[in-house]
């Protein structure tokens, strides 16, 4: 996703159907908008993750298409298999699924001759494939072959022999009997490292054929391609979030793209709008290229250092010593914990931290808490818990913009505050997530949706699966006991049903389980989901696998994980027992934080990362164009039959 839209001439309509391939620039590319109104004519997709099979609103313009290119063929030396490539110039509305079929080729074999396939994806881009396949298949694409030579391909084959270590900032191609923990090992390096150089290999996986990244390259020099203005500083770094920043007029400043940027990781990092950019920045609709000096519109200043190489890290939580409040103590000292076991293992792998534990108290001795930070020698706050003091904090702070994690406040009213971090996932999240789990296997069911005393979260997901599916028949109920089979109209027989829970009452969610149970054991068929967890899906999981039961999770510990049960054995020897519910939020957030964070304190330029720690993902974007950091992260549990 790291090309940005390009205009093309297209028909008028109304919708499209997502295929394999797309993603929101090519979509909008396509029809000829922006990815802004785009995402604003489809609200449910802001995010920018997109199902095969998803029906997405356009608004489609006519546009005079660019002039397309003739295709350049290539000579080469022969490869290893004896085979000649060339290349072919990317076109107007060709994707990958569309290459491999007109060339007829594997999109494995294609994603071999083309490591770097999916940020080259651009009309105008060179793609390499089999000479004999372009002379072949080619069509208005043949050309007559240049005299240029390249470097001849490799054929990768799967061997049980070990695979040679390449060298720093070199790619991998993935072996079919490859895993996270063998390619970890393999190459010395954390998970954690893994995804984070490879950003989206969580969540698809790993995939025979295609290319990751296993080291960060050291030597990654910026490369100015158009002339630079005399006051722009190039400074090449040592790491690609080594950004060059300079003010050159009143309302932007400049950066320079680093290599393994992407225009999600721009836009997030500066808190502008990818229209914005492109305003700016007219030479984007070419595509986003390393060493391009790009003007960034200008943002309230973000938090600098004081001085020393030190973080200076402030806890607050709610003990309530000071006031005799016991209500939230046992929830602080569990969280306490978890901190510090996340405290002292950065510490260990040389982070400089000077930590201060605050006693919050509670409402109405909050303020006097404040007076024991420092604004103008603190790094980062961590809590309070509760909104009305996270509000307290921020305007207590708002001189000096400090970065304020809140670890469960979630609200609408603080979504204004961009030196905020969010971690506690909302339920509009969730919501949206299922209503995309039901349209994946929906068929024509009658749909059952089980609200709490509100009822708003289960009009919200009816609301949206009327918009995603076909003849909805929706029903939102009050309790369990209302989910009833329905009836085939043919044949008079009992026919299955797809049941929701959007309560989070956990006698709700027994009732909800025993229910589904039953009902799958009269017909076949039943579906159910869950937008919370409930602890009897852990003790009936065989029995509520036979409903497909899918549920979602903030958090959910991977015990096969390699860094899970380290951490998990470092709670224990350090305790003498599993680290309980607020523990691991402890050490989550606090773990999350401090590995974003730099001896700069310039933990807002890594918050596009995606991390997943003992239980928690952490998966941040912002609210708006100027505004808080907000964790859109969940864990999928599906039970399988």
């Amino acid at each position: 996703m790291s090309s940005l839209c390009m205009v093309l001439g297209v028909s008028a309509q109304n919708s499209h159907t997502v295929v394999k391939g797309d993603n929101p620039y090519n979509i909008a590319k396509k029809y000829g908008i922006t990815v802004d109104e785009l995402l604003k004519l489809n609200p449910k997709f802001k995010d920018g993750k997109l199902a095969i099979g998803d029906v997405v609103t356009v608004k489609a313009e006519k546009h005079t298409a660019p002039v397309s290119k003739p295709a350049v063929v290539e000579k080469v030396k022969p490869s290893h298999s004896n085979a000649q490539v060339g290349k072919i110039i990317l076109q107007p509305k060709q994707t990958i699924y569309g290459i491999t079929k007109q060339y007829r080729i594997s999109e494995t074999d294609l994603r071999k001759l083309n490591p770097e396939l999916d940020t080259h994806m651009k009309i105008g881009d060179e793609i390499t494939l089999p000479l004999e396949s372009i002379k072949k298949y080619g069509g208005e694409q043949q050309a007559v072959p240049a005299a240029v030579v390249t470097k001849p391909t490799e054929t990768h084959t799967e061997t049980s022999a070990a695979v040679t270590t390449p060298a720093e900032g070199e790619a991998y191609v993935i072996q079919s009997k490859d895993n996270y923990y063998r390619i970890t090992k393999q190459f010395g390096i954390s998970q954690q490292e893994l995804f984070a150089l490879n950003p989206g290999l969580e969540e698809k996986g790993l995939k025979p054929g295609e290319t990751i990244k296993i080291k960060r390259t050291n030597t990654d020099a910026a490369v100015v391609s158009e002339p630079v203005n005399p006051k722009t500083k190039i400074d090449s770094g040592n790491e690609k979030s080594t950004a060059t920043v300079t003010a050159v007029a009143d309302d932007y400043v400049t950066y320079t793209v680093q290599q393994g940027d992407t225009v999600f990781s721009i836009i997030n990092k500066f808190g502008v709008s990818i229209d914005e950019l492109i305003a700016l920045n007219p030479d984007l609709s070419k595509g986003l290229k390393t060493g391009m000096v790009l003007k960034i519109k200008k943002q309230d200043p973000a938090y600098v250092k004081k001085s020393g190489d030190a973080l200076s890290v402030v806890l607050m939580l709610p003990f309530g010593y000071s006031t005799n409040e016991t209500q939230y103590r046992s929830m602080a000292l569990d969280f306490l914990t978890g901190a510090k076991l996340a405290i002292e293992r950065n510490a260990r792998g040389g982070q400089k931290l000077d930590i201060k534990i605050v006693d919050s108290g509670n409402e109405a001795s909050f303020k006097n808490s404040m007076t024991q930070i420092n604004p103008d020698n603190t790094d980062l706050i961590i809590g309070p818990f509760f909104k009305s003091n996270v509000i307290d904090v921020l305007d207590f702070t708002k001189n000096q913009k400090i970065p304020v994690v809140a670890p469960f406040a979630n609200s609408p009213e603080l979504y204004n505050y961009n030196n905020l971090i969010i971690v506690e996932t909302n339920d509009q999240t969730y919501a949206d997530k299922i209503v995309e789990e039901v349209k994946a296997v929906y068929s024509d069911q009658k749909i059952y949706v089980v609200a709490d005393s509100k009822k708003e979260i289960a009009n919200y997901i009816k609301g949206g699966l009327e918009k995603a599916v076909k003849n909805p028949n929706i029903i939102v109920v009050n309790s369990p006991a209302e989910i009833q089979l329905d009836q085939n109209m043919m044949t008079g027989q009992s026919a299955p049903v797809i049941a929701i829970l959007a309560s989070d009452n956990d006698a709700t969610g027994e009732a909800f389980a025993n229910k589904t149970i039953a009902l799958s054991k009269e017909v076949q068929g039943v579906k159910a989901f869950s937008m919370y967890y409930s602890p009897v899906f852990e003790k009936k999981v065989d029995d509520l696998s036979q409903a497909s039961l899918v549920y979602l999770m903030d958090r959910k510990i991977n015990a096969e994980g390699s860094f899970e049960k380290e951490i998990l054995a470092a709670y224990k020897s350090k305790y003498c027992k599993t680290p309980p519910k607020y523990a691991i939020v402890g050490f989550d957030v606090v773990n999350d934080m401090l590995t974003r964070e730099n001896k700069k304190g310039e933990i807002f330029k890594q918050m596009n990362k995606v991390q997943t720690q003992l239980a928690t993902k952490f998966e941040f974007v912002k609210s708006k164009a100027n505004g808080a950091y907000v964790n859109t992260g969940y864990r999928v549990i599906r039970l399988v039959p």
